[in-house]
């Protein structure tokens, strides 16, 4: 069978590559390190354990998404198939994960408990990544070796020095000197001032006795979120089967943590309060209110409500200079539509890679994943006329939310209890009025641009549903699989891979990036790079990870990226973060 073994419901691909890892012998004997190497290594295997301590005090959210790959004559490969998964874990607890689901897990007798789905969420990820005898889990993933990773078990060979960003490292491949199963083989890459890795390449040591259970390769990343901190920040994931020269099957997988300063509730009463920077008083508190004006203030106490909890539970950005960007499209459609409305509408972004947007009251949300793949300011104008026809037909936000004891429960059920998907009926509506807003706003002699990437929605969306279906809101198709937004599809120019100078959608993490520790967003700043054919395109795909690396002060002293950044630019070509 081609399927050896099951990667959260998807078959493991094994490539040729992990036979050499049970044999590994080195072609020329490592040259000896210098003692300027030798004590950098040595302050690395110290570091090591430092960081390991420091973030086993966090409870970071953990997302982890997979493609599976197969090979297209036109565009080199796509994928066929995905799986997501989104949990907290707590290292503190022998670490166990704690799931974010729209499942309910229960014992034996029937009751449900806070931390109920952590053993499916742990089981599933080790089987993923082929650590069931571990004790760590998939932590051995963002660390090296937790039990061992010391001169005694691993042999180091330098190999030159190099720059990931502003960061200037060495670089030794590393080697087990005994072969037992799970022993990390690769290479890392040292920072120069402190003694911390900060990426580490390679995959593990498979079992000779075992035929199902292989390790599969990885490149782990890791930021500078607090003086001398390098955390895990991504994970990923690609190996290939070669099933004959022709059959070639891949799998690409990416592994985010985020929310390291986040605390775990660990009960009910600790999700009672928080403080949210930049919250406003804007009552007038010399003026009676009307009843609508009570009405609609009622609205806006379970909107703030909700809103406060999403980011207490690492699903929500906090309010960043990239909200400013949504909300320049949002006021130009409502100003070229001379709407009427009674309150500013906010914009603010979901940490999450489903393609899916929200309106909580006046407050108009859209998934990370969402604004990485729109190509062009009129596919995110369109997007945010859907939200914003709900909020003007009165599609508003469940009113219970008022009553803020109605939002104390664990972060693992916020997908159970908060419900702000719209019903199929609301959606139908809205998206006739969002259609009316889109054709009558200043972008209305751009639909075709819209229109493309509709089409290329539709193309992808059989083969990514986990992609596209919505956690918490609306997603972007209908049930039968058409946009809800198909209307703008009309006249729009065919879906042409060949043609270059048409970008229907981008690749997944093309648009923003998120600080690891307190969970802000920032645009990504690159330069396109040319299109040389149709598969550098690579639409809605999982790419392969390259940080451009900077120190905590650094960072600190640098402006953030969103604060000067534009509107998504129109289609044209694109590249990669570096």
């Amino acid at each position: 069978m081609v399927r050896k073994c099951m990667i959260l419901g998807m078959a493991v691909l094994m490539c040729a590559p992990l036979s050499q890892a049970r044999s590994h012998h080195p072609l020329f004997a490592p040259m000896p390190l210098t003692p300027q190497e030798q004590r950098l290594v040595q302050e690395a295997i110290a570091r090591e354990k430092v960081t390991r301590q420091q973030v086993a005090k966090s409870t970071p959210v953990v997302q982890t998404y997979i493609q599976d790959m197969r090979p297209d004559l036109k565009l080199y490969q796509v994928p066929v198939d995905d799986q997501y998964m989104l949990g907290r874990v707590d290292f503190g607890k022998a670490f166990s994960a704690d799931e974010y689901s729209m499942r309910n897990y229960a014992d034996n007798s029937g009751k449900h408990h806070f931390f109920s789905g952590s053993l499916h969420f742990v089981s599933d990820m080790t089987r993923a990544f082929h650590l069931e005898n571990s004790p760590t889990g998939f932590m051995a993933m963002m660390f090296i070796d937790p039990s061992g990773f010391d001169e005694q078990h691993y042999s180091f060979s330098f190999v030159r020095r190099e720059f990931l960003g502003t960061v200037r490292t060495w670089v030794f491949d590393v080697e087990p000197k005994t072969k037992g199963p799970g022993r990390f083989l690769g290479r890392i890459w040292i920072e120069d001032q402190d003694g911390n890795i900060v990426r580490f390449n390679g995959t593990y040591i498979n079992n000779p006795n075992s035929d199902i259970s292989h390790y599969f390769h990885f490149d782990s990343w890791r930021m500078n979120v607090q003086p001398g901190v390098w955390a895990p920040a991504a994970v990923y994931v690609e190996d290939t089967l070669h099933d004959g020269p022709n059959h070639a099957q891949s799998l690409r997988g990416q592994t985010t943590y985020w929310g390291y300063s986040l605390k775990l509730p660990t009960s009910v009463s600790d999700a009672e309060s928080m403080q949210i920077e930049n919250a406003e008083d804007q009552s007038d508190n010399n003026a009676d209110v009307s009843p609508l004006q009570a009405e609609r203030a009622w609205v806006s106490q379970a909107e703030q409500n909700v809103l406060d909890r999403l980011t207490q539970a690492g699903l929500l950005a906090p309010p960043s200079d990239y909200d400013k960007i949504l909300e320049t499209v949002t006021n130009n459609i409502i100003i070229s539509d001379n709407l009427q409305v009674p309150v500013d509408i906010h914009c603010r972004v979901l940490l999450t890679e489903p393609l899916e947007s929200l309106a909580v009251g006046n407050t108009i949300l859209l998934s990370k994943g969402l604004i990485d793949v729109l190509p062009n300011e009129e596919s995110l104008a369109a997007v945010i006329s859907f939200q914003l026809a709900q909020i003007l037909m009165g599609h508003h936000i469940d009113t219970r939310y008022a009553f803020n004891d109605r939002l104390l429960f664990p972060d693992s059920a916020t997908f159970q209890r908060i419900l702000m998907s719209h019903t199929q009926n609301d959606d139908e509506t809205a998206a006739k009025r969002a259609v009316d807003l889109f054709q009558h706003s200043y972008m209305k002699d751009r639909a075709a641009g819209v229109g493309v990437f509709l089409e290329q929605l539709e193309a992808r969306e059989k083969a990514l549903p986990a992609l596209f279906t919505p956690r918490l809101g609306d997603g972007m198709m209908r049930p039968d699989g058409q946009p809800w937004l198909a209307a703008l599809m009309q006249g729009a120019p065919k879906l042409d891979p060949d043609n270059l100078s048409q970008t229907a959608a981008l690749p997944l993490n093309s648009r923003l990036k998120v600080d690891p520790w307190d969970d802000k967003v920032f645009q990504l700043n690159f330069k396109p790079a040319q299109l040389l054919n149709a598969g550098d395109k690579m639409p809605l795909e999982i790419t392969p990870l390259y940080f451009r690396l900077q120190r905590y002060e650094q960072q600190t002293a640098t402006a953030p990226a969103g604060a000067n950044a534009t509107v998504p630019p129109s289609a044209g070509a694109q590249a990669q973060p570096q």
